[in-house]
């Protein structure tokens, strides 16, 4: 039987705003659906815990979309080849022990693992503040719609409490420069030039608790201690990605 438009537009309200009730407090909230945030989402979500990702985009994946210069091709060192596998990304070996994958199969097959594992995910949505009581930790993300930031417009906004926020908004590192602005307790560097090799090495001692309840990974990591960045090598990402699910696992 045909559906009218009215059965369509009543069916999309009816789940959505459902789901939108069931995640109005979380374990977790990553902000940021680039590579580091997928992984750390899906390894969270995997042990059973409650997570969402807010994504102000359409779509997630971050940088890795574009590969380099926009040759679909990523490059992941020897330390991380165990997560293309875990994740099932094919890649090809190349001299030095690097390995090329291509970076459409990584977005689409990190975003599935979220997806199965049970990870909410919230497009088109912006933080623009977050929840910091007398406790003195991030407790909630204050969010609206990327349109409402686009457009200018002064339009109140919703909040939804978690127990931890991952900060994986890459190089802006969004959240934290938020905590920075509004609490003065962290200082958010700012990246520093192309260095492949340090970054890379760098990446994951920097993805650590900046301020209580706030975990900062990937570019965002790096951003916040000053590191440089890395260009379209991206182990580090997803390894950064796999040490805030574990500090998170470690503590909820």
């Amino acid at each position: 039987m045909a559906l009218d438009e009215v059965t369509i537009t009543r069916a999309i309200l009816a789940e959505q705003l459902r789901i939108l009730m069931e995640h109005l407090e979380l374990d977790v909230g990553v902000v940021g659906g680039g590579p580091s945030g997928l992984v750390c989402a899906a390894l969270v979500a995997e042990r059973g815990k409650s997570c969402a990702l807010i994504e102000k985009k359409l779509s997630v994946g971050g940088g890795m979309w574009g590969g380099g210069m926009m040759f679909p091709r990523i490059v992941v060192q020897e330390e991380a080849r165990r997560l293309l596998e875990r994740f099932d990304i094919s890649y090809t070996e190349q001299a030095g022990n690097y390995f090329v994958a291509s970076s459409v199969e990584a977005v689409a097959k990190l975003t599935a693992a979220a997806c199965d594992a049970g990870v909410e995910f919230m497009n088109l949505t912006t933080v623009e503040d977050v929840v910091i009581k007398e406790s003195g930790r991030v407790s909630g993300l204050v969010i609206n719609w990327t349109a409402v930031e686009m457009a200018r417009l002064h339009v109140d906004p919703l909040t939804i409490s978690c127990r931890f926020t991952v900060d994986a908004t890459g190089h802006d590192a969004c959240i934290a420069s938020l905590v920075e602005r509004k609490t003065g307790a962290i200082r958010v560097k700012g990246e520093r030039s192309m260095w492949a090799e340090r970054a890379e090495s760098q990446v994951v001692h920097h993805t650590k608790e900046v301020y209580p309840g706030l975990i900062v990974t990937g570019m965002a990591a790096n951003a916040v201690a000053g590191e440089h960045r890395m260009g379209p090598i991206f182990g580090g990402m997803l390894l950064s990605g796999e040490k805030a699910a574990q500090l998170i696992l470690e503590r909820i």
